[in-house]
């Protein structure tokens, strides 16, 4: 616990960083991506979308997508553990935002959308049909993680704040 205590700033500060990144693109989907994938040919719009879920599974996405919500836990778990105030408030906000509203609601709703999509067949038949499907749900979606992205970063940034604060005290 003491080298967790040791960095529970910096720590604090990637946790913020990374869960911004991921609601900056995240956001970037919901008001840019798909808005121009939904104004292209379904059969175009749904074969680039299923480029995009392929490109995006890459070692520097995976790393801070995955990293941010390891840090979550951590640093969840050091809140609830060794609760400090208004610090431990910010970083178990931060930690159930993240983890629940942008990590775990991708893999339970995101992924199997982006699976299925995967799956079909990008002709003009079959994309008039799955592609509004998919587009309108998986979007409504991608704004709930956005904006939990966005809270969780606020908060792990307001814990950091009052770290520096009491360290300064």
């Amino acid at each position: 616990m003491s080298f967790l205590n040791a960095y529970l700033l910096p720590l604090t500060v990637l946790a913020a960083l990374g869960s911004g990144l991921i609601a900056g693109l995240f956001f970037t989907f919901s008001n840019t991506i798909m808005k121009a994938l939904s104004r292209m040919p379904p059969e175009q719009g749904m074969a680039a979308m299923q480029h995009i879920n392929v490109v995006i599974l890459n070692p520097v996405f995976l790393g801070i997508f995955v990293g941010t919500a390891v840090l979550g836990v951590v640093l969840g778990l050091r809140a609830v553990m060794a609760p400090a105030g208004w610090i431990s408030v910010w970083l178990i906000v931060g930690a159930l935002a993240y983890v629940a509203g942008s990590f775990a609601l991708t893999r339970i709703v995101n992924v199997p959308m982006n699976d299925a999509l995967a799956r079909a067949d990008a002709t003009a038949a079959v994309a008039a049909v799955q592609w509004p499907a998919y587009v309108e749900p998986w979007l409504r979606w991608n704004h709930v993680r956005t904006v939990a992205s966005i809270v969780a970063a606020l908060a792990f940034t307001l814990a950091a704040v009052q770290m520096s604060r009491a360290t300064a005290a």
